[in-house]
């Protein structure tokens, strides 16, 4: 097949002379982080070196590898109309702005992942999982994103395993639905368990995301109905109710009001699911978008002035570039080595799976140009991977034995201080019971040891950079507190965002049996995959929130490889749609990343499975804990024999599972191999399930800002900043608006 012929008026490639001076300081500036971070060693450096390579690869990331990519590889077409200029009707389909939809596409892919993963992989130092963020992301995670969303965007919108089954065929995409919507089920209930653990008995976390909901609703009939596209001043007025939300929150919480909004975990489960299925059934433009703009301003703006508080601050990394626990792999917070752990703990952030179902899910059917796809695709990933920075800076500027002491299990530090400090010495660091004591009471916690799951340190962190800056020693409480009720926020978008993404993957898998199903707006089809996605995270939560040891906890483990495996999904599907579309000179661009993204997840499997340490591998906890029974003995964390039983049976059906979905991933690889060999050698014989070109008429930037010929463009059709048809354009052709009525958070 030929490869496809560029766009008209392609954007000029060449740099003035004083750009060229511009991103070459630049470029010095991250060589010179890099150096520091690499050569640094036995000495305590500053976290802004950190910042300094980060900041300085993306922008180049972003400048040149992510316009050849757009440009010269998938040479997106501003002439061509995409499904929410088509099939606009306002439910699912919309043409929406795309600082609204860069809002939306960070909030639905920045989870749980970039705040707790890098901590995690902090015990191993800060450069192996510093390098794996950021090298990842410009390589791999911002390159399956915006592929993904490219592909899904000249399909219709098509979710990730349907295009694996209409692209791949019948068999390897049979393998890809099943493995795909499995492991969705089990992400969505691992982030929701993660955000009851934030919001359990927390009135001011409670009030104030609570509050997130009407003021969204708000916004989006602001923009709606009220004062169609006036994005600039919706976003003044959200942000400032957001800010008051906030302190309200502080409010409430000391008030008589407190015991209303502290809920237990159980009901907590039922409002979450509620919730959940209302973000998957109501209009995108009423709630969902809106909510996730609005959640973004919280986000970027919080670690934004993090990031500006390090430079104020100038705090050190206390942890090693490198410890001992990298090469040895008997690590206090995870067991195994670097290769290939640290790379499964960093997933969002670096490249994680789940965020090539947003875009192929909720994103694809909003974006109002495909020019608009590097920007949300690709800058939306960076984003996400500076927070991941961040959080690894919050938990490397720690007490490494603090760190240690906050990150893990009580059957490793004990519960006493005395017991953690004296444990943390066997690990090669030094902190003492007063000074773990003292930790706790500065943020005013009766203790601090064995908070494990990431987020506390992060907390932690944060509060140190924030009091430094913002009131001193007096305000670190507040600060600490802030962030656990920041990292909530964080999370709660990216199961509203997820829910709808699992609606629309489970409407097209019903569609190939029963045709209605794939109208992903045919209300009946919303109505019942919504109930049934929320349904299957909503059980697995609620099992795990009443049973330690049940639920969701069973199956916790998998979190990681599965979110990874999913990855190898996306972009195998990518690299075959390069192939089968005549980009085969270009296919390395998603190719490489697969590659390297099978070798992680491949070895994480196989050990997970096949390794006779406990600690590692699934079966081999079982057969030790099953030693047990037979022994009449009861293992920690186990407090009773049913626990080891439950254990026992917890850890087959996790072994199974990891070999089950290595196996599925195996096929949809290998049967993409045979896909892509086919249409190497007959090339005549290539089918695509893309949608034929229709004519846009809708005009919009590409980028945040609009350029001098994008704004000549904008005033000659008679639209302004946000875009939209120009006036007398008429109507589409399937006899919609297109993206000319008022059209919301989108163009107008």
């Amino acid at each position: 097949m030929p490869e496809p012929s560029a766009p008209p008026n392609p954007p000029r490639t060449g740099l003035a002379p004083r750009s060229i001076v511009l991103w070459s300081l630049v470029a010095l500036a991250g060589a010179a982080g890099w150096a520091v971070l690499a050569l640094s060693r036995g000495e305590e450096i500053s976290a802004a070196w950190m910042l300094a390579a980060a900041l300085g690869s993306y922008a180049i990331a972003y400048r040149f590898y992510s316009r050849f990519i757009a440009h010269r590889v998938l040479k997106v077409d501003k002439t061509r109309a995409t499904p929410a200029e088509r099939l606009d009707n306002g439910v699912d389909f919309h043409p929406t702005d795309r600082r609204v939809l860069f809002g939306h596409h960070f909030a639905a892919v920045a989870g749980a992942g970039p705040l707790v993963g890098p901590v995690l992989a902090a015990q191993m130092g800060y450069l192996p999982g510093t390098i794996w963020i950021i090298v990842g992301v410009i390589f791999a995670g911002a390159v399956q994103d915006m592929v993904t969303l490219f592909f899904s965007t000249r399909r219709d919108g098509r979710s990730l395993g349907q295009m694996a089954r209409d692209e791949i065929g019948p068999f390897g995409g049979a393998a890809a639905l099943v493995a795909v919507f499995a492991i969705m089920i089990i992400l969505l209930a691992v982030l929701a368990l993660v955000i009851v653990n934030a919001l359990a008995h927390s009135p001011w976390g409670v009030f104030s995301i609570g509050m997130t909901i009407p003021i969204a609703l708000f916004m989006g009939v602001y923009l709606r109905v009220l004062r169609p596209g006036r994005v600039t001043e919706v976003s003044v007025i959200g942000v400032a109710l957001l800010l008051l939300a906030i302190v309200a929150g502080g409010w409430v919480a000391e008030s008589s009001l407190a015991d209303t909004f502290t809920l237990e975990p159980g009901t907590l489960v039922i409002w979450m699911v509620g919730y959940g299925f209302l973000a998957s059934v109501l209009p995108v433009w009423l709630l969902l978008a809106p909510r996730d703009y609005l959640s973004t301003f919280m986000k970027v703006g919080t670690i934004a002035l993090l990031a500006l508080g390090v430079f104020l601050a100038l705090p050190t990394l206390k942890m090693p570039a490198v410890t001992e626990f990298a090469s040895r792999g008997d690590g206090p917070v995870f067991a195994g080595s670097m290769f290939p752990f640290v790379f499964i703990t960093i997933a969002c952030g670096a490249l994680s799976g789940f965020h090539a179902l947003v875009s192929s899910g909720t994103t694809p059917k909003m974006v109002q140009k495909e020019t608009q796809i590097r920007m949300i695709g690709y800058g939306s990933m960076l984003t996400e991977s500076f927070v991941a920075v961040m959080a690894m800076i919050a938990a490397c500027i720690i007490d490494p034995g603090l760190f240690f002491a906050v990150n893990s299990p009580p059957g490793v530090v004990g519960t006493t201080v005395q017991s953690a400090a004296e444990a943390v010495s066997n690990f090669g660091f030094t902190i003492s019971p007063d000074q773990l004591a003292q930790a706790a009471a500065d943020v005013e916690e009766a203790s601090l040891l064995s908070r494990t799951g990431g987020a506390p340190t992060f907390a932690l962190g944060m509060s140190e950079i924030f009091s430094a800056v913002f009131g001193g020693a007096t305000m670190k409480a507040f600060w600490y507190h802030f962030a656990i009720m920041f990292e909530a926020l964080f999370i709660l978008t990216t199961l509203d965002a997820g829910t709808r993404v699992g609606r629309f993957m489970l409407q097209d898998t019903l569609g190939n049996v029963y045709k209605p199903f794939k109208q992903v707006s045919w209300k009946p089809g919303v109505w019942f995959a919504s109930a049934v996605v929320v349904g299957g995270w909503g059980y697995f939560l609620w099992v795990g929130v009443h049973d330690p040891l049940g639920g969701i906890n069973q199956l916790f483990p998998l979190f990681g490889i599965a979110n990874q495996l999913l990855a190898a999904v996306a972009l195998a599907v990518c690299t075959t749609l390069l192939v089968k579309s005549g980009r085969l000179k270009w296919a390395w661009v998603t190719a490489v990343p697969l590659a390297w993204d099978v070798a992680v997840t491949l070895t994480a499997s196989w050990q997970k499975i096949f390794s006779a340490d406990p600690r590692v591998g699934f079966f081999a906890q079982r057969d030790k804990y099953q030693e047990g029974i037979d022994a009449g003995q009861v293992l920690a964390p186990a407090k009773s024999m049913d626990d080891m039983h439950t254990v026992v049976t917890n850890s087959t059906v996790d072994g199974v599972l990891s070999a089950l979905f290595a196996l599925l991933i195996v096929v949809v690889i290998a049967d993409a191999g045979r896909v892509c060999y086919r249409a190497v050698s007959r090339p005549g014989e290539v089918r695509l399930s893309e949608t034929p070109y229709t004519e846009s008429r809708l005009v919009a930037p590409a980028g945040l800002f609009p350029t001098a010929e994008e704004k000549a463009e904008l005033a000659a059709a008679g639209v302004g900043p946000e875009g939209g048809v120009p006036a007398g354009a008429g109507r589409d052709r399937d006899g919609g608006s297109g993206g000319g009525t008022p059209a919301g958070t989108g163009a107008r």
